[in-house]
């Protein structure tokens, strides 16, 4: 029996020396490549065309738009220069900085000065949003102080409305009443200012207020307060 099971174990160990153990697959290195990948190409922003110009007059107005129907902004003195940027499509007004505002912009004429270009290379530009600019509002008489039996009274109100250039401007008038008037146009072909009347006829003792609304081109509102009593 002890023969048999030293028989067996020296089989084994034959069997085991015989045998030959396959490696494990070494992985290939895969190659890197040294090629860089392409660069985007920096993104290029297009620097708008502007030119120089040279005042050629004495005194010139640089104004809010393309036009003398249009409010002057600043003044501009002979062998001053400004940088352009742009033009109207007959190239007649040309759109400058304005030397006398950082960061701002006023109109030219063309007339009036000298370019270092040619003023068709310019990109077109749009004339610029008109506005109410300013209002005021009065009352007359600003009270009103009478007899009780003297009813109804009137009062009258003055409106003065600029503008910065030529618009068609649209109001109604609003009262304490309740009363409203229709909308109303008035036309300004130029910058300046323009008077708008009115009147209400009041009944009563009151605290009494009258407001005017613009309408268009933008919206503006002013009012004015006028007291009313009266004596036995």
């Amino acid at each position: 029996m002890k023969r048999l099971i030293l028989f067996i174990g020296t089989l084994s160990l034959l069997l085991a020396g015989c045998s030959t153990s396959t490696p494990a697959p070494t992985a290939t290195p895969t190659a890197v490549s040294t090629v860089a990948a392409p660069t985007p190409a920096a993104s290029l922003t297009a620097t708008p065309l502007q030119m120089s110009l040279r005042v050629k007059d004495e005194i010139v107005n640089c104004r809010f738009g393309p036009g003398i129907n249009y409010v002057t902004v600043n003044e501009l003195h002979q062998g001053q220069s400004a940088r352009v940027t742009g033009r109207i499509d007959s190239s007649d007004w040309l759109y400058v900085r304005d030397p006398g505002n950082p960061g701002g912009f006023c109109w030219l004429s063309a007339s009036v000065i000298e370019l270092d270009g040619q003023a068709d290379l310019l990109p077109v530009m749009p004339p610029p949003f008109v506005t109410v600019t300013d209002v005021s509002l009065r009352a007359d008489p600003t009270r009103i102080l009478v007899n009780c039996s003297q009813f109804p009274q009137t009062v009258f109100f003055e409106a003065e409305v600029t503008t910065n250039g030529p618009t068609l401007m649209t109001w109604t008038w609003e009262a304490s009443t309740g009363a409203m008037s229709d909308v109303g146009t008035m036309v300004f072909e130029r910058a300046g200012t323009q008077l708008l009347n009115e009147f209400y006829p009041v009944g009563a003792p009151n605290e009494y207020w009258v407001k005017l609304h613009i309408l268009t081109p933008n919206i503006l509102e002013k009012q004015v307060s006028f007291p009313v009593s009266c004596t036995q």
